[in-house]
């Protein structure tokens, strides 16, 4: 797909929409220009993260469910302090 655009008087450069549906580009995706000997090419910056955006139904639906009864809060806090606790003897002795 060949699409035109035209640089503003700042510079600025409006990807056009069937380009930004097509790449999966939105308000704050970042992109980048690659020079090469036939031209200038623009590709899509992916994100570096172990975990890629999904959707909250997509959350949802790929969340481990706990079956079991419901614990308390305090129950999970003191679980958690506990290890940490663990963990910080097991570095400094």
């Amino acid at each position: 797909m060949n699409v035109r655009a035209r640089i503003s008087s700042k510079g600025q450069v409006v990807v056009p929409k069937e380009m930004r549906d097509r790449l999966g580009l939105h308000a704050g995706s970042e992109i980048e220009f690659v020079e090469g000997p036939e031209g200038v090419m623009m590709k899509r910056v992916r994100p570096m993260s172990a975990f890629p955006p999904i959707t909250a139904a997509e959350f949802m639906a790929r969340r481990v469910k706990w079956t079991g009864k419901p614990v308390p809060v305090e129950d999970m806090n003191r679980a958690i302090e506990d290890e940490a606790r663990r963990m910080w003897n097991a570095e400094n002795s």
